[in-house]
């Protein structure tokens, strides 16, 4: 039996995530401990919801407060519906969590029937419950339920668990080390289909990839560059070859990931969360400040790139909690980078018109990057490297623009 934790901050994400399943037959709830619900074995996200929030502290001192954890038994392992709530009660009582607001539910999607817990990991201050050590004691607890529940041992070359992904920063010093954690993470534990992607979830930690063309010994040679970022999103420090981290985050192994992704996006449908919450927050929100707000508190970051006129050519969701990374035109015509242009574009001149006041008023005023996004340390990060050559993720030119273009041309007459 293998027990894979996991916190966020989008209770919502979690929910939606179990109840997607329940509602196409492939999950159920097996029970809830101390939630404000009314039993009747009908849950809604919005009750939930409504429960998480009332038990949520105000004040919070963790980004994190949200608990989701998944208990997978060998797949020879069958066990029923009252045994699986045994083992999930004891395992969050053993953990330290049994007096906190939870759900189980049990999924039925693969051969391998499993459970997923989502609660709350703080306590009434708004603190996190003790975690230290949680992952050794979680497979402590497991060896002791698999001889309790006369289980199947967990195999033991267990699946390691998902590198943590922080942010690099680079007066902490050990970059190379910072950036190699860093972008594993990134790589393995993200899906992405383009470069452009790739680079726009790496840029949200504060760390810049490259691509470099050249020709070793008259033989081509490609290959990826990592460098540190700050706050600016302005590169710092010397770059580092992705060799020097290793061949798992190298040119061929990122072009391997970004097609087995492919796959796994459309095979797995997961562009449709992404797609119902954009969808949602644009219907709502009514400037684009507030649609950042609603995405970012559901999971998702989103990332606008903008020309030196202001237009937006290019527009990227990285969902931290289906852990994709789509550009907008991958959910349709309707998300792409065109369609938030002319939705945002009244704000977009009245930036640029402040933009144009303040270097009146400040003569050495140095112009801003060309970068909009919900990620703080994604403004600006990206510079060169998503100009008029980024790649074509998204179009530069609508085909009204270029045929006026051609029209000037065309009316242009020498007497």
């Amino acid at each position: 039996m293998v027990a894979k934790i996991s916190t966020g901050s989008s209770m919502f994400g979690a929910l939606a995530y179990n109840q997607e399943k329940v509602d196409n037959g492939e999950a159920k709830v097996l029970f809830s401990n101390k939630m404000l619900l009314n039993e009747d074995w009908h849950f809604s996200i919005g009750g939930c919801m409504r429960s998480f929030e009332m038990q949520m502290p105000v004040q919070l001192s963790t980004q994190k407060p949200i608990l989701h954890i998944s208990i997978n038994p060998h797949p020879e392992d069958v066990l029923t519906d009252q045994q699986l709530a045994d083992i999930a009660r004891e395992y969050m009582q053993k953990l330290g969590y049994g007096d906190q607001p939870y759900l189980v539910y049990k999924h039925t999607d693969i051969d391998r029937h499993h459970i997923h817990i989502v609660g709350l990991r703080v306590d009434e201050s708004g603190r996190p419950l003790n975690d230290k050590f949680e992952h050794r004691r979680s497979k402590q607890i497991t060896r002791e339920l698999e001889r309790k529940y006369n289980l199947h041992p967990a195999e033991k070359k267990e699946r390691t668990e998902r590198p943590e992904l922080k942010k690099v920063d680079y007066e902490a010093g050990d970059v190379k080390h910072q950036i190699g954690n860093t972008v594993k993470a990134a790589c393995y534990g993200y899906r992405f289909q383009s470069f452009g992607e790739y680079r726009a979830l790496l840029a949200a930690y504060n760390v810049c990839a490259e691509e470099v063309k050249g020709e070793i010994n008259g033989r081509p040679y490609q290959g990826i560059v990592y460098s540190a970022m700050n706050g600016k999103g302005e590169k710092v420090g010397n770059p580092v070859k992705a060799s020097r981290i290793g061949k798992s985050v190298g040119y061929e192994a990122v072009q391997r990931r970004m097609e087995r992704s492919g796959e796994a996006i459309k095979n797995g449908k997961l562009k449709e969360r992404t797609r119902k919450i954009v969808a949602a927050a644009m219907r709502t929100a009514h400037d684009r400040q507030e649609f950042e707000r609603e995405l970012n508190r559901q999971g998702i970051d989103v990332v606008f790139r903008r020309n030196d006129s202001g237009r937006i050519y290019g527009v990227t969701f990285i969902d931290h909690d289906s852990r994709v990374v789509l550009n907008g035109s991958r959910l349709g015509k309707e998300y792409s980078a065109n369609v938030f242009n002319d939705l945002y574009s009244d704000e977009r001149k009245t930036d640029i018109r402040q933009e144009q006041s303040t270097r009146q008023e400040q003569p050495d005023f140095t112009p801003k990057a060309d970068i909009v996004s919900g990620v703080a340390s994604v403004v600006s990060a990206f510079g060169g490297l998503f100009g008029g050559a980024s790649g074509g993720d998204e179009p530069q030119d609508t085909a009204s623009q270029k045929r006026k273009k051609k029209k000037k041309k065309r009316t242009r007459r020498i007497d």
